[in-house]
């Protein structure tokens, strides 16, 4: 058991002294906390500690409290201390993320102490996007995915992403009786998505939640990387925009949006991937952006039938979505 959180700090951080000043929040299902220590003697006047500690018994809000769920979240914890240690210095200014300062591990037990977001200049959170603020996630995951195109992945999850088929079944057997039709469809639609040749790493839950604002608002960073892996970037785009427009906002900015990210995809891709085709890539990650929606609204229609996303957007995708897999096949 670690007892001791404010020793590892100081060895992180090199302060001679470091104290907790609040919790920012607990961890879904009970898992932990994400806490602010204060230092002193230090570089920096604050860290941020994410201290993973499963409780005994499952505490699911929507009583998904199965063992599989509980590996998950134990694995993603894994995956994202890895994530930190081995692949977030690549990310350079433009997909901004906390630098990884040191951490504990002792077995399903973590801390992991990370920079401050709201001490290097972003302070800010919303729940709902100003254009400004919409360009500015677009930009960093377009940025993002550039900067990993081609990546093995290795220590993170092979399918990126939380909803991803292969571990959510139980979802899936719901579903069955929710939609057959969409059941029916899944696994192509899976298929879909990694039969893609563009493959890099996806956030996996690019939610508006996870995203800091500067002051302005003109550029972001993000955080939670529990469910990084492989995938095409289209299941980040979909997800994002999902999770922050409403059923009319995604109708009517879907064109507009899908311009500006892939704008700055070719941006990005000019400077960090110089030898890839990026016609190619704009061509078959703009075919799949529906396909990526449908996967997330498949996942959302047996995790929560009645969940405010599940609206006629969504619906209408998933139907053009299965009426082409019913057509290729037959």
């Amino acid at each position: 058991m670690i007892e001791n959180i404010e020793s590892i700090v100081r060895k992180s951080t090199g302060a001679s002294e470091a104290h907790e000043v609040e919790e920012l929040q607990r961890l879904w299902s009970g898992y932990g906390s994400i806490v602010r220590y204060a230092l002193k003697g230090a570089s920096v006047p604050s860290v941020i500690v994410k201290h993973v500690s499963p409780p005994r018994a499952g505490m699911h809000p929507r009583g998904w409290n199965t063992d599989r769920s509980h590996q998950r979240k134990l694995y993603s914890y894994a995956v994202e201390t890895n994530w930190y240690q081995s692949f977030a210095a690549t990310c350079g200014s433009a997909s901004r993320v906390p630098r990884y300062l040191g951490g504990e591990r002792d077995g399903d037990e973590v801390v992991i102490v990370l920079e401050d977001l709201d001490a290097a200049g972003y302070p800010r959170r919303t729940t709902f996007v100003t254009d400004g603020e919409l360009a500015a996630c677009l930009s960093w995951l377009a940025n993002f995915h550039a900067s990993f195109l081609g990546s093995e992945g290795v220590g993170l999850w092979q399918s990126g992403t939380y909803w991803h088929l292969e571990t959510r079944p139980d979802e899936l057997d719901v579903l069955k009786s929710e939609d057959p039709e969409l059941h029916a469809a899944s696994a192509a639609i899976d298929a879909r998505l990694k039969g893609s040749p563009f493959q890099t790493l996806v956030h996996g839950d690019a939610k508006l939640a996870n995203f800091c604002f500067s002051r302005e608002g003109d550029s972001v960073a993000a955080v939670d990387f529990q469910y990084v892996g492989l995938g095409c970037g289209m299941k980040d785009l979909a997800y994002f925009i999902g999770s922050c427009l409403d059923e009319e906002s995604c109708a009517a900015s879907e064109a507009q949006l899908l311009d500006y990210y892939f704008e700055k995809l070719r941006e990005a891709v000019r400077v960090k991937q110089p030898e890839l085709d990026a016609d190619a890539l704009e061509s078959d990650w703009r075919g799949l952006y529906p396909v990526a929606w449908t996967d997330f609204h498949r996942f959302l229609k047996g995790w929560s039938p009645g969940h405010w996303k599940v609206h006629g957007y969504s619906e209408a995708l998933a139907r053009s979505v299965i009426a082409s897999i019913k057509e290729e096949a037959s």
